[in-house]
C-alpha cells in the first residue's frame, strides 16, 4: 500500500506511522468467502493484504455482474468510510487474508493527516476512474476487444505491483467470472480466449496467461492506461510499465 501510495505522494515516517498505530484486525476468508454483503451496516474498511477478491452485484433474478476486481495493497470498500451502508457485494477470488479498521479511527486519521486524507481520496478517484472505463468496455465494445482490455488491464496493474510482468502473471478467475465481468457467457469467452491463442497473442497454461505479443494485443484491446493513474509525483511515468 505505501508502495503504491508513494508514487503520487510523499508520505513522511510519522504519515505511515499512523498508519501502522490503527487498530487493525487480520481475517482469512476462503474462497468465494463474502467479505461484505449488500445491505448491511457498515463499520469498517478492508485492506487486502493478500490473495485476490472482487466486486459484484446481483440482479433480482439472480444473475451476477462483477464489476471490479483487486489485488494485494488495495482497499476494498473505501467508499464505507463515508457510506452507512453497502450498496454492492465483496468475495474473495481465492484464500485472501485481509486487514480491517473501524471506519471511526480511519475518519479520525483522515482528519488529522492531510498526506493520508489525500492518498485515500486519490485510492477513491483511481477506483471511479476504473469503474467509468468498465462501463465503456461492457457498454461499447465487442467481445474480443472487451476481454483482450481485461488481459491487458491486469497485466499493469500485476506488475506496478509487483506481482507479475505484464508479459506473464497468474489471472486467478474463472471463465464464469471473466465472463460476469465482461457480460458475456462462460460459453462465448471461451471461445474468444482460444481465438486470442489461435492468432498467437497469447497463450494459456492453467491460470498463467502469457501475453505472446503485447503491442498487438493492446491494439486488439482499444487499451490506453492512463485511466490506472500510474504517473508518480507531478506526472512522472513508471518506467518498469511499457505500452508501445
Amino acid at each position: 500500500m505505501f508502495r503504491r501510495w508513494e508514487r503520487r505522494i510523499s508520505l513522511t515516517d510519522i504519515d505511515k506511522q499512523a498508519m501502522r498505530d490503527l487498530p487493525w484486525s487480520r481475517r482469512t476468508y476462503t474462497r468465494d468467502a463474502y467479505l461484505a454483503r449488500e445491505g448491511e451496516t457498515t463499520t469498517v474498511c478492508t485492506l487486502l493484504v493478500s490473495g485476490f477478491a472482487y466486486r459484484q452485484k446481483l440482479v433480482s433474478k439472480g444473475a451476477r455482474q462483477i464489476i471490479s476486481f483487486h489485488i494485494p495493497g488495495e482497499f476494498l470498500d473505501l467508499q464505507n468510510s463515508l457510506l452507512e451502508v453497502a450498496d454492492h457485494n465483496v468475495q474473495a477470488l481465492n484464500r485472501a487474508v485481509v486487514a480491517t479498521i473501524p471506519k471511526d479511527a480511519l475518519q479520525d486519521l483522515m482528519a488529522t493527516d492531510a498526506n493520508i486524507r489525500r492518498a485515500l481520496w486519490l485510492d477513491s478517484l483511481i477506483d471511479s476512474s476504473i469503474f467509468r472505463e468498465w462501463v465503456v468496455n461492457v457498454g461499447r465494445r465487442d467481445s474480443r476487444t472487451r476481454i483482450a482490455h481485461l488481459l491487458c488491464e491486469f497485466a499493469l496493474r500485476l506488475e506496478v505491483a509487483e506481482l507479475g510482468q505484464h508479459t506473464t502473471y497468474e489471472l486467478p478467475i474463472t471463465q464464469e467470472q471473466l465472463a460476469d465481468a465482461v457480460a458475456l457467457t462462460s460459453v462465448h469467452v471461451n471461445r474468444t480466449l482460444m481465438k486470442l491463442e489461435k492468432d498467437g497473442l497469447i497463450t494459456r497454461t492453467k491460470r498463467i496467461i502469457s501475453i505472446v505479443d503485447w503491442k498487438e494485443l493492446i491494439k486488439v484491446a482499444d487499451f490506453e492506461p492512463r485511466y490506472l493513474h500510474f504517473e508518480g509525483p507531478a506526472g512522472r511515468s513508471l518506467e518498469r510499465v511499457t505500452v508501445s
